[in-house]
């Protein structure tokens, strides 16, 4: 009897594959192998990323094949001259040694019937891009963001958060101050930007520049 109830203990009196639990035999569950469990979140998260990025990537492809993309300048001041425009002077020399063309520039003053007028002319000029900086801030004559944002046919929200973060690296809290947007007006991508030359080389550089190709295809197509 005592070598009965030692069996019984140690589960030897349960069939292969169950196990003794409060003086019964119960069916063991096998654990998943990693190769057969469900894909995790991070896993398809990961597949989704890659399938993505080589989209992007077939994207800018195809738009770099269609060679060079008319960008306009249009500076918003009430004190800088062609010859003190040196935001106008970098991106030219930048819009250059990457390929492109310039197809209009104009230094305006920051009314709205100006800023309106100016993108009308080269929206209606055949620019892919039109690239706007100064009046952006929150100053009472600061016009650019207000006028242009009405106007937009389609707003790229993620353009103005981007530079928010950027200049968040560079300037701190008031990186809040600036409203650079962007968005597309009668097939033109349009950006509004501060008017420091430190704003326009860091939206250019960092924003602009990498998806120029990409963004003046998308609109065109």
């Amino acid at each position: 009897m005592r070598a009965a109830a030692a069996q019984k203990a140690r589960g030897q009196g349960c069939a292969p594959g169950t196990r003794q639990s409060a003086g019964q035999c119960v069916v063991l569950l096998a654990r998943a192998s990693k190769a057969n469990r469900p894909a995790r979140r991070n896993d398809v998260h990961k597949q989704r990323t890659t399938v993505t990025s080589e989209s992007t990537q077939q994207h800018k492809a195809i738009a770099a094949a269609r060679g060079a993309v008319a960008i306009a300048i249009v500076t918003v001041s009430d004190t800088r001259t062609e010859l003190t425009d040196t935001n106008a002077q970098y991106l030219r020399a930048q819009i250059a040694a990457a390929g492109h063309t310039s197809t209009g520039y104009r230094i305006i003053k920051d009314e709205p019937d100006q800023v309106a007028a100016a993108l009308d002319e080269m929206a209606a000029g055949g620019a892919r891009l039109i690239l706007f900086n100064g009046g952006t801030g929150i100053a009472p004559r600061d016009t650019t963001f207000d006028v242009i944002s009405g106007r937009l046919e389609k707003v790229m929200p993620g353009f103005g958060e981007l530079f928010r973060m950027l200049s968040f690296e560079q300037v701190g809290a008031a990186a809040m101050l600036s409203r650079a947007t962007a968005g597309v007006y009668r097939g033109s991508v349009v950006f509004c930007t501060p008017g420091s030359h430190a704003a326009v080389k860091l939206a250019w550089e960092k924003l602009i520049a990498p998806e120029l190709e990409h963004l003046a295809w998308e609109v065109g197509r």
